[in-house]
């Protein structure tokens, strides 16, 4: 019974591994449909695969957990485990997008032929920040109900919500996700916020008083209501709450 964790933590890193795969096979790059002044960017459609593949991951990094809690199974080894596999899923594969979209952003330019990789580059410090992340969690015992740096996962999960607001998502917004400048923005500043020490909230529940728990009932609020009005758009809608709220209410996370 106690293998019953490691087992989902290994569908995790499993489930990474098959979104970089997915993301890596991204067949004859972009189609382009110029309506009425519009240049529509139509990701290739194995992008958004590795994309839910990557939140796959992430429901079975939360069943780990729960799972060695309600076993009691818990393990240093579990913890290394967790670790290692939330680098593939939620740092390697967020970051093979981000570098596919960089790459599909560059080849809009004029001269994209003679572009240079150097561009694209940038796309692995998610996954470098992801590693970092994780290595000072593992050592640091206080962070039990409160984070230092935004999780991984969250980060990720972000990440991985670009394809889809781009396939799915009839907005004007979509070209935020195929512009350089702004996979740039969303790359510097993911970055500073995983490694930084900011204290964020964790969604555990240490009691059930409401006033130790405003933060995160408002969270749930505005996740269920940008859920219903804005769909996939709805998830850096979400970080950028739970950031907000984690800065508002520090005092009551420490």
């Amino acid at each position: 019974m106690k293998n019953i964790p490691n087992f989902f933590t290994l569908l995790n890193l499993v489930f990474g591994c098959i979104a970089i795969v997915c993301i890596l096979q991204t067949g004859e790059t972009i189609v382009q449909l110029d309506i009425e002044g519009f240049v529509h960017v139509q990701l290739p459609e194995k992008i958004t695969w590795g994309a839910l593949f990557i939140f796959g991951a992430a429901i079975v990094d939360f069943l780990d957990g729960f799972i060695a809690r309600l076993f009691k199974s818990t393990s240093a080894m579990g913890k290394q485990l967790d670790s290692l596999a939330d680098v593939v899923s939620f740092g390697v594969a967020p970051g093979l997008i981000l570098y596919q979209l960089l790459r599909i952003s560059l080849a809009q330019e004029e001269g994209a032929v003679d572009a240079s990789v150097i561009g694209l580059l940038p796309a692995l410090l998610i996954p470098c920040a992801a590693a970092w992340r994780l290595a000072k969690f593992n050592i640091d015992e206080t962070q039990q109900y409160s984070f230092k740096g935004l999780p991984t996962p969250a980060a990720g999960i972000t990440i991985a919500s670009f394809p889809l607001i781009t396939w799915f998502q009839n907005s004007n917004i979509q070209f935020l996700f195929t512009n350089k400048w702004c996979l740039y923005g969303f790359i510097v500043l993911l970055t500073f916020l995983m490694v930084s020490n900011i204290p964020m909230m964790s969604l555990k529940v240490k009691n059930f008083a409401i006033k130790n728990n405003i933060p995160k009932i408002l969270l749930l609020l505005i996740s269920v209501i940008a859920a219903i009005l804005f769909q996939w758009l709805a998830i850096p809608i979400i970080l950028v709450s739970y950031v907000v709220l984690s800065l508002i209410f520090k005092n009551i996370n420490e």
